[in-house]
């Protein structure tokens, strides 16, 4: 079929009901969840009963009216849970056929589907996430684009807490179970873990599987720089460049060859509008003649430039922090020498413990409500901007300690040090057995060259151990701890409040554990990219300081594999398969720290690389701002000269995901000529006329005038009259 030509539905209603029933690992995991598709939680404690009854009322109306079957039972703490499911398959089917029919004409298929609404679903099963996908848009979209409209906790849907989908165990086990005894991850697995979740876990677990093989090589020649080379090796901040170019432009093709491989590629092209959205005006589109709402593009402008103060106050507030706190840690550490110097010494970690979560949250939240108002019309808009506003913190309070020490401590702590005394403490008498005794003074002070390294290791090392620790205990322990609470309080309460004792014995299991999974937090796959974003920028930028921080990655990111995949199925409600063909504006930052590693190391060697064989003894060299900056630019040009050679290079390198690419259009062209060609045949073929032997043309064709067809219709024919032209000029030639 050609790819101008648009699909049309023809299959019976029988056929489509026969294909829905051929995706058995759908009807399976629906089946051990009563056929669920989606969980509403709604909670009505906060609210009265009239108003609580009429937006009960009218979320069942709203799902009845967009084919959404609805059923009630209770939750635990005055909540209700509504189960959803779709009511048609044919009508689901024809859903599914329509979607891809839009897929198709936004150009995320390069070909469109079969004609046979039948012969389509069967080329191309509904997946599991497929499925999820679909429904959750019936739910959330506004009515004005097919949808319910139903937003958790915006607008009138204040009392609907989430929408979940339930967990499938039985894969979650057997997943769980494949992956902890596996080394690597094979495509395979990565295309059944997109089934199941969609596109945005599973382009994030490709990453982590990339990533990890990338860090293998970076572990090997980060562990023979540690034993080989000298400190701070210009060749190991060389390799360690080029590696975290190649990295992130080798996982920039494979983004697309993923994409292609599970049929997502642009699919940005094709988004909805986000219900929070406000238009201030409605446009005509130029294209399509219609309608459509908008917000003015310079009021955005304007509403986005108060990023600018956003950023200095988040730079200012958070600096200003760790500078105070360094200030504190070097004059306790190195030069005060007075009493209760042992537990004075902690007084900096509890000040960041305290103070930096709190800031971070504080500035986080601003930056949600300035995302919000500046009023973005579809979701990927919405969160790029939202995650460029993380980064900026997340930069700041994981890169910020390194560089006062790096920057400011090791060059420069000679001349500030005798400033920190602004109390006099050293000086300050003590009382000791009623006795009036000075402090013995301080001799002159001394950098402790080691400092730098030692909390290098601390971030690379003994920070991701903590934060893997949090992510896996913590939230268990939580959940015990909370489920035996419930347990105790509900054993002191009559049979009539426990809400379990009102199941139905047979629904009892399943709505016990729907209960469970309502209270789980909600997955952000945003996070887990965070935090892999910010490990690769500790590698980027400090691994010239240690070198064995890649092979200290290795051993976490390979738990971290298997940990998160826990999370997922145990901690967290389950993901909505949202669709994504790649891992968003994280590449764009991985890219922005690989160029800022490499301005980094540079001005770490031209400080601490001394020149000789032995190694560095970590005491700086004086330094001078043309010496800095020399460094920085010579780095920075070879960077991008560096990254434009691996572009070259990759570029050379034939991409299985384009190559598909290719063919699948290649396909569609052929067949769109072979039909064109067919059609033109059978025209021939209805009316000929012979001219000379061997010869036909249509005579409507080119009969215009006498003249005209007195000469198209020669007797001789061409062929005769050019022999006859020829075989002349030769005998001129022998004459």
């Amino acid at each position: 079929m050609g790819q101008d030509t648009p699909p049309s539905r023809s299959s019976s209603s029988e056929s489509l009901e026969e294909t829905a029933r051929t995706s058995s690992g759908v009807v399976k995991a629906k089946a051990r969840n009563l056929g669920v598709d989606y969980v509403i939680f709604f909670r009505f404690t906060t609210t009265d009963q009239k108003r609580a009854e009429a937006q009960f009322e009218q979320l069942v109306h709203s799902l009845d009216r967009v084919g959404l079957r609805v059923e009630a039972r209770e939750g635990r703490n005055g909540s209700v849970l509504v189960f959803v499911r779709i009511k048609s398959q044919r009508k689901f089917m024809a859903e599914v056929y329509r979607s891809r029919v839009k897929d198709w004409l936004h150009g995320i298929r390069p070909a469109a589907p079969d004609k046979e609404t039948q012969k389509s679903l069967d080329l191309e099963s509904v997946t599991d996430a497929e499925r999820l996908r679909l429904v959750y848009f019936m739910i959330t979209l506004p009515p004005s684009e097919g949808g319910a409209g139903i937003t958790p906790k915006q607008g009138e849907w204040n009392m609907v807490e989430s929408i979940f989908a339930l967990h499938d165990r039985e894969f979650e086990k057997e997943w769980l179970k494949r992956w902890s005894t596996s080394w690597t991850i094979s495509k395979d697995d990565l295309t059944t873990l997109r089934n199941k979740f969609g596109e945005k876990v599973g382009f994030y677990f490709a990453f982590m599987q990339s990533y990890f093989a990338f860090l293998i090589y970076a572990g090997i020649f980060g562990a023979g720089s540690y034993f080989l080379l000298p400190a701070y090796s210009p060749l190991f901040a060389l390799a360690n460049g080029l590696w975290s170019i190649i990295f992130v432009e080798w996982w920039r093709r494979q983004e697309v060859d993923l994409a292609v491989r599970w049929g997502v590629r642009g699919c940005a092209r094709n988004q909805n509008r986000r219900a929070a959205f406000k238009a201030d005006k409605e446009v005509e589109d130029p294209v399509t003649g219609q309608k459509v709402p908008v917000f003015s593009a310079w009021k955005r402008l304007v509403r986005q430039s108060l990023q600018l103060p956003f950023a200095l106050l988040t730079c200012g507030l958070l600096a200003s922090l760790f500078a105070g706190v360094f200030a504190i840690e070097i004059f306790l550490s190195e030069v005060y020498n007075g009493p209760g110097k042992s537990l004075l010494i902690f007084l900096p970690t509890v000040l960041l413990s305290v103070f930096v979560p709190t800031i971070s949250a504080i500035l986080t939240t601003i930056a949600k409500r300035l995302n919000d108002f500046e009023n973005y019309e579809t979701a990927d808009s919405y969160e790029y901007a939202m995650t460029q506003k993380i980064f900026v913190l997340n930069v700041i309070t994981s890169y910020v300690p390194l560089f006062l020490t790096a920057f400011v401590y090791v060059p420069f702590a000679p001349y500030i040090a005798p400033h920190l005394d602004v109390f006099h403490i050293i000086t300050m008498p003590v009382m000791t057995d009623e006795k009036h005794e000075a402090p013995p003074a301080p001799g002159p002070f001394q950098i402790n060259p080691d400092r730098l390294r030692k909390q290098v290791i601390y971030f690379t090392v003994t920070a991701q151990v903590v934060g893997l620790a949090l992510e896996l205990i913590v939230p268990t322990v939580k959940r015990k701890i909370f489920k035996k609470a419930k347990e105790i309080q509900s054993s002191r309460k009559d049979v009539e409040n426990n809400v379990a004792a009102r199941d139905r014995k047979e629904e009892q299991k399943f709505l016990e554990s729907v209960r469970d999974q309502a209270e789980l937090d909600i997955y952000d796959v945003n996070a887990d990219l965070r935090e892999m974003t910010t490990q690769f920028g500790y590698l980027a930028l400090f691994s010239s300081i240690w070198p064995l921080t890649a092979v200290s990655f290795i051993i976490n990111n390979w738990i971290e594999l298997r940990s998160d995949a826990a999370k997922i199925c145990i901690e967290m409600q389950r993901p909505i398969p949202l669709r994504a063909d790649s891992i968003g504006p994280w590449l764009d930052n991985l890219s922005f720290l690989s160029w800022l590693g490499s301005i980094t190391s540079a001005a770490l060697i031209y400080l601490f690389n001394d020149g000789s064989s032995s190694g560095s003894s970590g005491f700086p060299k004086s330094p001078t701002l043309w010496g800095v900056l020399t460094a920085i630019l010579l780095s920075e040009h070879l960077y991008f000269v560096a990254r434009m050679v691996v572009r070259l290079a990759l570029s050379k390198i034939e991409s299985e995901g384009l190559v598909k690419e290719r063919r699948e259009r290649f396909m569609v062209r052929r067949r769109y000529l072979e039909e064109s060609l067919g059609l033109e045949a059978s025209l021939e073929r209805q009316r000929r006329v012979s001219l000379v032997p061997g010869e036909e043309l249509d005579l409507d064709e080119i009969v215009a005038d006498d003249v005209e067809r007195s000469f198209w219709l020669e007797p001789r024919g061409a062929a005769a009259i050019g022999k006859e032209i020829i075989g002349r000029a030769a005998q001129k030639k022998k004459q």
